[in-house]
């Protein structure tokens, strides 16, 4: 029996060419999933960091929980649905949705909400988003914060 080979090239044009003919992309660029959010990749501490960019592209279609974990909360990102200190997020897991719903945390620079997003993800939260530089990066990119 005579074996016949592929040429590299050859194979590695229908590698890219086939997902693009079936409608999917062949790039690595993050989709975004029926939440809204960008599909992205896990951190070691098992939530995902998400860009000012992405998540004023996400509030567009929102459709997950955004919570504010600053404390003291003085401002807001608007259309945010809670407001939980970030040292005492586990103890008010009764007021998140499951731990499979996507939820996206923040404060004011980062700090307390990337503590949250860990102490969440450690107590079996799969969807989780925390906003990189929090809502200083949000106002410094010229979005709307809301007063208390």
């Amino acid at each position: 029996m005579k074996v016949r080979t592929i040429p590299i090239t050859a194979l590695l044009t229908l590698l890219v060419m086939v997902p693009a003919a079936c409608g999917k992309p062949a790039s690595s660029t993050p989709t975004v999933a029926s939440t809204g959010l960008p599909v992205l990749s896990k951190n070691a501490a098992g939530f995902m960091d998400l860009s000012v960019e992405q998540l004023a592209q996400s509030m567009k279609n929102k459709n997950f929980t955004l919570v504010n974990v600053h404390v003291p909360d003085p401002e807001s990102l608007p259309n945010t649905d809670l407001s939980i200190s970030f040292d005492q997020i586990t103890g008010h897991l009764d007021k998140l949705p499951g731990k499979d719903a996507p939820i996206v945390l923040y404060c004011r620079s980062g700090g307390m909400s990337t503590q949250a997003a860990a102490a969440l993800a450690a107590a079996g939260y799969t969807k989780l988003y925390e906003l990189d530089g929090g809502f200083n990066a949000w106002k410094a990119a010229g979005h709307t914060l809301l007063s208390k």
